[in-house]
């Protein structure tokens, strides 16, 4: 017997079509309908390949994930605290206000759109998801004032609350037609109020701090 009939679309493309919508409207206000006529599918295609809007949202968290939000980890990975808050925060904004994608953040756009309240089960994903990035964040603080690149008295975890804070602000004002320059110019005001490096420490990987710009 011949095996079954051949998928007519390319998963990935498809993936990444209803992304832009849900990027756009929200998961709540986004429809089977205005997913199908994205990906040029029917119900049918879309049911078949991905098992319901639930399911094709959660392939869409994982490609956000691996995608646009790819800046995220790179910047963990910055030598020094300031520098990491810098990128997570420019490279928010870049993205944010990319004429590539359809302004601020899917998350932070999704999680506001849940009727459903707490409970929602594809709510909590979308929370969980944003509260490992801040936790994320607040490790890579705690190491950085372990290699003295932060005061010893610097609250990582309100540090890392504040930056995430910042962060969704971006979201909102991208998402409300505010430019990467007028974003640019909020992350200068943000990073001139970092706590300063004690004078003459090393970042996680060896390269000393700047005291003239921490």
């Amino acid at each position: 017997m011949a095996g079954g009939r051949p998928r007519e679309f390319d998963i990935d493309r498809a993936i990444d079509l209803a992304m832009t919508v849900f990027w756009r409207k929200g998961y709540e206000a986004t429809t089977i309908p205005d997913l199908t006529k994205a990906m040029g599918i029917s119900p049918p295609s879309l049911y078949a390949a991905f098992g319901s809007k639930e399911q094709l949202f959660r392939r869409v968290l994982d490609r956000y994930d691996e995608g646009p939000s790819r800046f995220a980890p790179a910047a963990l990975a910055a030598p020094t605290a300031r520098e990491v808050i810098e990128r997570l925060l420019r490279g928010a904004a870049a993205m944010m206000t990319s004429p590539r994608n359809p302004g601020g953040c899917l998350m932070v756009r999704s999680e506001a759109s849940f009727g459903g309240g707490r409970e929602d089960p594809l709510r909590r994903e979308v929370v969980a998801r944003l509260t490992a990035g801040e936790a994320a964040l607040r490790r890579r603080l705690e190491a950085a004032r372990e290699d003295g690149d932060l005061p010893a008295s610097a609250d990582c975890a309100a540090l890392a609350r504040y930056v995430m804070t910042v962060n969704y602000g971006i979201a909102v004002q991208a998402a409300t037609g505010a430019s990467r320059e007028q974003l640019d110019r909020v992350i200068d005001g943000v990073v001139a109020s970092l706590p300063r490096s004690p004078t003459g420490t090393k970042g996680r990987h060896g390269r000393r701090s700047n005291p003239r710009s921490s």
